[in-house]
């Protein structure tokens, strides 16, 4: 990763770079945060994770965010979260987006939409082995859990938890972010693969690439189909335009 923000040679000798690392990394790692999930995830002062919070802010390494509530809400004035603004997303992410973006116009324009739609499917499938592996390997309750470990080690910094009426499975990196901006069909293949790997019909929620601060997938509860192949999952998707 790079440094986020810099600092004079002074702060150097503190740890200050470091630490204000520290916090943008664990707002990679597990989303947006407020002042309270930071400071006890950091073993740092309240105090201190604000003034971190700051000088991150100040560099448009972090912002201030109303905190989404999923389901019924309470009382008093939601809590504020900072998440990583997109600057602050590409100093932990060295990618070849724009080389990215120009392979897929290029599919585009020489062979149509359907070619990238067939090309998203085509790396997700490839991807999803590994992910097949590691869920078949899970017992039944743990097996979005069990998804949300490889798709971290694939770089996505996933975490699951549980939600009303069902579980979440929560992205709060994407290395393909920028070049999902463009290309939607990204997602729309990783959803497909998603719900082919747990059996059931998942929901997206909510992704980076629209300007939401983490990935959000809905799995409903108790899902009584058996898990599709991802081979077959690819083929019967093929001849269908994406959602």
């Amino acid at each position: 990763m790079k440094n986020v923000g810099e600092a004079p040679q002074e702060e150097l000798a503190t740890g200050e770079r470091s630490t204000r690392n520290r916090v943008a990394r664990s707002i990679l790692d597990h989303g947006p945060s407020t002042v309270a999930d930071l400071a006890g995830r950091l073993g740092l002062t309240q105090a201190a994770v604000r003034r971190h919070l700051d000088t991150l802010a100040h560099e448009n390494v972090v912002e201030p965010r109303e905190q989404r509530v999923y389901g019924a809400r309470t009382r008093g004035r939601p809590a504020k979260v900072f998440a990583l603004t997109d600057c602050g997303r590409d100093a932990f992410d060295q990618s070849y987006d724009k080389l990215a973006a120009d392979a897929l116009r290029w599919i585009s324009e020489r062979h149509g939409e359907e070619a990238v739609v067939e090309f998203a499917r085509e790396r997700m499938a490839s991807q999803a082995v590994a992910y097949r592996k590691a869920i078949d390997a899970a017992p039944a309750e743990q097996r979005t859990e069990a998804l949300a470990k490889a798709l971290t080690a694939d770089g996505y910094a996933a975490t699951a938890r549980t939600a009303p009426v069902g579980e979440q499975l929560c992205q709060h990196h994407c290395p393909v972010a920028h070049v999902a901006e463009q290309y939607p069909q990204l997602c729309e293949a990783e959803t497909e693969i998603f719900s082919a790997l747990l059996g059931t019909h998942v929901q997206r929620l909510a992704t980076i690439a629209h300007g939401d601060g983490v990935c959000t997938t809905f799995i409903p509860r108790n899902a009584s189909q058996p898990p599709e192949s991802t081979d077959n999952a690819s083929a019967s998707t093929a001849g269908r335009n994406p959602a």
